[in-house]
C-alpha cells in the first residue's frame, strides 16, 4: 500500500493530523492497536476520568446541599451501572470517530506498527502483517503510566491510572501513590463513591507543578474528604498478604509500622512511548528522558518523520497534541507552519479545579522575570456565594512595564471552562487594561477574570485595594 502520510497512533494528536491531512486533500493512513481512534485519551484518560469525575462531582453536591435546606437520603451507588456508562461515553465517543475517519477516506490500520526504514511501516494484526509506503510519517504514540519499582508488585490489587479508571471495585482503604493531578482526580472519584483514601507524596506540597497559593485551595478541600495526605513521604515496600497490601512507608509524615490497604494506586507521571520497532534504523533521535527530538515544526532528524504529543516532549497534554498535529501536517503540506504557542493551558479536574496557561508565579521566580501580581477572592464573587463555594481564587501574572498578562491562575468551581480566556488573552498580547474595560456578564465566575484586573488598578469595587 503506498499513501501520502501514514500517521503512528491515533490519540487526539494522531486523529487530529489524519483527518486534518484528508481535508487538506491527502490520502492518509492511520495506524492504531484499538478497534477506532481516540488512543489512551478517549479509551483510558482523559474521557472515562471525566465521566467518573461528573458522578463524584454529583455526589459531593447531593452531600453538601443540607446547607442550603436540600437534603439527601444516604446515596445508593451502582458500581456496575456507573461502569457501563461510562463505558458508554467512551464507545459514543470512540465509534464518532471511527465514523469521522470513514467519512474523510482516511485508510485505518488496527495493528502495531514499527519502522522497515524512514518511509516504510510494518503493521502487525490480526490477519498478519501489512506495510505501508509512506512519502512521510507522523509518529504519534503518546504515553503510558510510569511504574515504582518499590510498589510494582505484580498484584491485581495495585493499580495504575489504566486500571484504576476500569473500576474494578470500591475498596475500603485505598492508598494513591502520587499527589499530581492523576492521583488527585482519581483519588477524588474512589473517595466521592466511599473509600477511605490515603494520598502519598514525595515533596512538601500537593500538585508540585502548580503555584502554592492556587494548589493550597484544592490541598485544603481534599483533607475534608481524604483520610489522610501524607508529605514529604514515600512508598519503600509493598506486600501482598492476600487479605490486602500492607504498605510500608518512610519519611516526614509517615505513620510506624507497615499499613494496610486494600488497593494501591500508583500515580507518578507518564513516560513516553518512544521504543518504537525499527525507529533505529531510521535517523531519528531520543534524548534522554524518552522524548524524540523534534524542530518547531514538529519534524525530525530524518526529515520525513514528524512526531507530535506526548511522545514528542512536555507539557503531556491532549490539546498541545492537537495543536502540534495541525502544525506537523501544514509543514509537510508546504505550509509555513511553526509550534510557537505563548501559552498552553493545564487544567487539574479535582474539585475545586484548578487551571493555569501562560507564566506562574513560580516560573517567573525562578527565571528572575519581573512582575506582579492581582488576585480576586472568590469569596468577593456573587455568583461563586450562590453556589456556596466561595472558595476559589483568580490570579492574573502582568508585567509591570507593559501591563501585558504573562499568566492567569485560577482555583475554583469551573476553572478549566475560565482558563481559556486568560489564555487568549495572553495569545493577543493583551493587557490587564483590556481584561478591565470587558464587560462580562453578571452574576458569574467569569466575571473574577475582569475583578482581578481591577484590582490590579485599585479599582474594583468588591475588593479594597489603594490605586495604584
Amino acid at each position: 500500500m503506498s499513501t501520502r502520510l501514514t500517521v503512528i497512533g491515533a490519540g487526539p494528536g494522531g486523529y487530529v493530523a489524519a483527518f486534518h491531512a484528508a481535508d487538506l486533500g491527502m490520502q492518509v493512513t492511520l495506524i492504531d492497536a484499538d478497534p477506532n481512534p481516540g488512543g489512551v485519551c478517549t479509551f483510558r484518560g482523559c474521557i472515562p476520568s471525566k465521566a467518573l469525575l461528573h458522578a463524584a462531582r454529583v455526589l459531593d453536591e447531593a452531600k453538601h446541599a443540607d446547607a442550603y435546606g436540600v437534603s439527601f437520603g444516604s446515596p445508593s451507588i451502582d458500581v456496575n451501572k456507573l461502569r457501563a456508562w461510562k463505558d458508554q461515553v467512551v464507545k459514543k465517543q470512540t465509534g464518532g470517530l471511527g465514523l469521522l475517519a470513514k467519512s474523510r477516506k482516511v485508510t485505518y490500520i488496527q495493528g502495531r506498527a514499527s519502522f522497515v526504514d524512514a518511509t516504510t511501516i510494518s503493521v502487525e494484526t490480526s490477519g498478519g502483517e501489512q506495510r505501508v509506503q509512506a512519502d512521510y510519517v507522523i509518529v504519534a504514540t503518546g504515553s503510558r503510566p510510569t511504574t515504582v519499582p518499590n510498589v510494582s508488585i505484580d498484584s491485581p490489587k495495585v493499580l495504575d491510572s489504566t486500571t484504576a479508571l476500569e473500576l474494578p471495585d470500591v475498596p475500603n482503604r485505598l492508598l494513591v501513590v502520587g499527589g499530581g493531578y492523576i492521583g488527585l482526580e482519581l483519588g477524588t472519584v474512589y473517595a466521592a463513591l466511599g473509600s477511605k483514601v490515603t494520598v502519598v507524596e514525595m515533596t512538601d506540597g500537593l500538585l508540585p507543578g502548580a503555584d502554592r497559593d492556587l494548589a493550597a485551595i484544592v490541598a485544603k478541600r481534599m483533607a475534608t474528604y481524604a483520610e489522610a495526605i501524607l508529605l514529604e513521604t514515600k512508598v519503600t515496600a509493598v506486600k501482598d498478604d492476600k487479605k490486602g497490601l500492607a504498605v510500608s512507608l518512610e519519611g516526614k509524615s509517615a505513620p510506624s509500622g507497615p499499613q494496610n490497604f486494600d488497593r494501591v494506586l500508583v500515580a507518578v507521571g507518564r513516560r513516553p512511548n518512544s521504543a518504537i520497532g525499527g525507529l533505529d534504523k531510521t535517523k531519528v533521535k531520543v534524548n534522554q528522558r524518552g522524548f524524540i527530538e523534534v524542530d518547531a515544526q514538529r519534524r525530525t532528524a530524518e526529515p520525513s518523520i514528524f512526531a507530535i504529543g506526548d511522545v514528542a516532549g512536555d507539557p503531556m497534554l491532549a490539546h498541545k497534541a492537537s495543536h502540534e498535529a495541525r502544525v506537523a501536517v501544514e509543514a509537510i503540506h508546504g505550509k509555513n507552519a511553526v509550534f510557537e504557542p505563548r501559552a498552553i493551558p493545564a487544567v487539574v479536574f479535582t474539585d475545586p479545579e484548578l487551571a493555569w496557561t501562560g507564566l506562574t508565579e513560580t516560573e517567573a521566580k525562578k527565571q528572575n522575570i519581573p512582575i506582579e501580581i492581582a488576585k480576586y477572592p472568590w469569596a468577593a464573587s456573587g455568583r461563586a456565594t450562590t453556589l456556596d463555594r466561595p472558595d476559589g481564587l483568580t490570579k492574573l501574572i502582568i508585567d509591570p512595564e507593559t501591563e501585558r498578562i504573562l499568566g492567569v491562575g485560577i482555583a475554583g468551581v469551573g476553572a478549566g471552562e475560565l482558563i481559556s480566556e486568560g489564555t487568549l488573552a495572553i495569545e493577543m498580547g493583551g493587557r490587564a487594561s483590556d481584561l478591565k474595560l470587558t464587560i462580562h456578564p453578571h452574576p458569574t465566575l467569569s466575571e473574577t477574570v475582569m475583578e482581578a484586573a481591577d484590582v490590579f488598578y485599585g479599582e474594583s469595587a468588591h475588593v479594597y485595594k489603594p490605586k495604584k
